[in-house]
């Protein structure tokens, strides 16, 4: 039995995707070009990550960028650090390592005023909305500074812009959009979601709100997520540019089953499963997941999602949980305040019964600091200063401190004494401290540590284990996060939750292979060389 990382998605009558060969290029200039959207989630992180694919195929020295992300998915760099999500999966595309000049500022909204500030990787401050507009001018000397670093080691930059440029309400001191173009002097390409409806709107709307200036510096338009035949838009095409007197530089048709890492984002469902060779779909394993208000590092479930042996589920307030094998409690970046969700929506209720009746519960980062007696926060590092009492499934305490863990992790499931334990790799990105006796049953043995804490870490004795389990083998708790996408791992905790046989799926291949159905796509669908001209 082989999964087939690089099977096609199941396509949708109206779908018109292109077949092209991954030899196709067009020279990549040298320069920067931005890519800035109508809306929040029109596609910029995609079409970046495509460019990116397209650049390296054709030998360039590529980087990705984006000034200013705001996303609760974020990623361990290899300098230590701390950025987005999109932007560690734009640095798999231009095939380097991420940086955290690659997303020099990265906040993570732990109330709805408030969010964590992290500048160059590391957490700085929690500001409101209002504290961090004042904030803005140190945040874009830092900015700035891993731009200049980023054009001076590499040929060909692709920024992303966040949100839009016409939210007027920001543009004072603006990095994220606008505000960093023109301070660095490049074009820009607007990119708008015809699937969601009014992209003329969108698109002729976004150009009414920017400056003379702004709109000079708008080189054309790229139209995404198209479903159908694309001569039946011609005649909106035709309209728009004569409009704007601006080019529509390509169409991009819906793209249906990509396993790409979500920005931000909870997807609204499930990806299109990953096909196996000749064989049936067996036993099937029940997998929820409750929807946090601050849920953090969802892209943990990706490799779930697409598994084709996994029937996967988000629960959202008002829902029911609904019955499950496996109950999953998720990151969070409020912790204490989920917690209190979790209660009033009925899940300490559903859950016991889950147990009573031989379910099984992983708790990851946060979801494992909710499974032990209790969570303080004696700092207000999250909210509050205060205590709250946890599940009290596992015997630990734990404390939030104001240094957050950050680190790349390889290591071995130990799941019920296994006596051939799975290998696993992953990222810790947490504040706080457990401590306890249920540590002296972990679930992991740490093989080694990249980061700058490693050292530290051993002279606590801390290096080798992490997280615990239950005295009745049904509950597992880790701090780390890509728990399922090491192949092995993945079907040893579908094991231990009651798949049986469960198969391999390489999530990694999946998503290089993703990359590569989406750079053949850019290619076959826009309009590469009068793109690449404007960056000239």
């Amino acid at each position: 039995m082989r999964l087939r990382p690089n099977a096609p998605a199941t396509m949708s009558a109206d779908s018109s995707e292109p077949s092209v060969s991954s030899t196709v290029t067009s020279a990549v200039p040298r320069g920067t070009l931005m890519i800035q959207g109508t809306t929040s989630d029109a596609g910029k992180s995609t079409l970046v990550a495509g460019l990116c694919r397209l650049a390296r195929r054709a030998g360039v020295r590529v980087a990705p960028f984006k000034p200013q992300n705001m996303a609760l998915n974020s990623a361990v760099t290899a300098d230590g650090g701390e950025i987005g999500r999109a932007q560690a999966l734009q640095a798999i595309a231009a095939g380097i390592a991420p940086h955290t000049d690659l997303n020099p500022v990265l906040l993570k909204p732990n109330s709805d005023m408030g969010s964590q500030v992290i500048i160059h990787g590391r957490a700085r401050m929690n500001l409101n909305a209002r504290a961090y507009q004042s904030y803005k001018p140190i945040a874009r000397e830092a900015v700035l500074e891993s731009y200049g670093r980023l054009r001076a080691g590499y040929d060909t930059v692709f920024v992303e812009g966040a949100g839009s440029p016409a939210e007027i309400n920001l543009r004072a001191n603006d990095i994220a959009n606008m505000g960093f173009a023109e301070a660095v002097d490049c074009p820009v390409v607007l990119v708008a979601d015809i699937d969601r409806g009014g992209v003329f709107a969108h698109l002729i709307g976004t150009l009414a709100c920017l400056s003379p200036g702004e709109r000079a510096r708008v080189k054309g338009f790229i139209i995404n997520r198209f479903r159908g035949d694309p001569s039946l838009l011609k005649p909106g095409l035709d309209w728009l540019e004569a409009q704007t007197g601006k080019p529509v530089l390509g169409v991009v048709p819906y793209l249906h089953g990509l396993a790409l890492d979500a920005e931000d984002m909870l997807p609204g469902a499930a990806h299109t499963h990953a096909q196996i060779d000749d064989e049936p779909r067996a036993q099937t394993l029940r997998v929820v997941v409750p929807a946090l208000p601050h849920i953090s590092n969802h892209t943990d479930f990706d490799a779930l999602r697409v598994h084709p042996q996994v029937e996967f589920s988000y629960v959202r307030a008002g829902n029911a949980p609904p019955p499950a094998d496996l109950v999953i409690l998720p990151g969070s970046k409020n912790v204490r305040d989920d917690l209190a969700w979790l209660r009033a929506q009925g899940w300490d209720k559903a859950l016991e019964r889950h147990l009573r009746y031989g379910g099984r519960v992983i708790g990851i980062c946060g979801g494992m600091q909710m499974l032990g007696r209790s969570i303080a926060d004696p700092h207000g590092v999250e909210g509050e200063p205060g205590t709250t009492a946890g599940f009290g499934w596992l015997d630990y305490e734990t404390e939030l401190t104001r240094e957050k863990a950050l680190r790349n992790v390889t290591g071995r499931l130990v799941l019920g004494g296994s006596a051939t334990p799975a290998p696993v790799r992953g990222y810790e990105i947490h504040m706080g401290v457990t401590r306890g006796a249920a540590l002296d049953a972990p679930a992991l043995r740490i093989d080694s540590i990249e980061g700058e804490a490693e050292e530290a870490d051993e002279a606590r004795g801390q290096l080798r284990v992490d997280g615990a389990q239950s005295a009745d083998g049904q509950i597992l708790a880790t701090y780390l996060h890509g728990l399922f996408d090491t192949p092995q791992a993945c079907a040893a905790l579908l094991g231990w939750a009651g798949l049986a046989a469960a198969r391999q799926l390489d999530y990694p291949a999946l998503r290089e292979a993703s990359l590569e159905r989406l750079a053949d796509t850019l290619a076959a669908s826009l309009d590469l060389p009068r793109l690449y001209a404007a960056m000239r």
